[in-house]
């Protein structure tokens, strides 16, 4: 398989996932002693995520680094159990992608394409594998963003 039969890009890295069971703990570190600034919040039940959005750099150059708890320690998806919960990649044309990427034998996490956390379609890639789908992150949760205009034109 070359790039030139490949119908999408990975532009670059959009966001780093961190869990653990207190996220002011973690802002103690990323913000207090590292300097990140915080830029949002994201809350949702479903996916049983509180989390801070935080950013380093700036403009398409930016990446998330987002600290998550769970907002039910007890409930799953259990966020703090895996303290580097997943990696976001930027997709230059995230529905082509998903596409391929299906036909190719390539394993995704339920929920299709959907608005993530900072306002980006995204979707997952499982982290195992299967029968039906025998590529996976082996382990790593990998998110798809869809990159926006200024993001591909710096970066594609």
């Amino acid at each position: 398989m070359t790039n030139s039969t490949r119908p999408f890009k990975v532009l670059g890295i959009q966001q780093i996932a961190i869990g653990g069971t207190d996220k002011n703990r973690m802002k103690a570190l990323w913000v207090d002693m590292l300097g990140l600034t915080q830029t949002g919040t994201f809350q949702s039940e479903r996916e049983n995520v509180d989390e801070d959005i935080l950013a380093m750099g700036q403009g398409a150059y930016k990446v998330e680094v987002d600290l998550m708890q769970p907002m039910d320690i007890d409930k799953k998806p259990a966020v703090h159990t895996t303290p580097l919960n997943h990696i976001g990649l930027w997709i230059d044309d995230l529905p082509v992608a998903v596409e391929w990427l299906t036909a190719q034998g390539v394993r995704f996490a339920p929920g299709g394409i959907r608005k993530g956390a900072a306002g980006y379609d995204i979707t997952f890639l499982h982290p195992k594998s299967n029968e039906q789908f025998p590529i996976a992150g082996e382990g790593v949760l990998i998110e798809l963003v869809q990159a926006p205009a200024d993001v591909i034109a710096a970066l594609g």
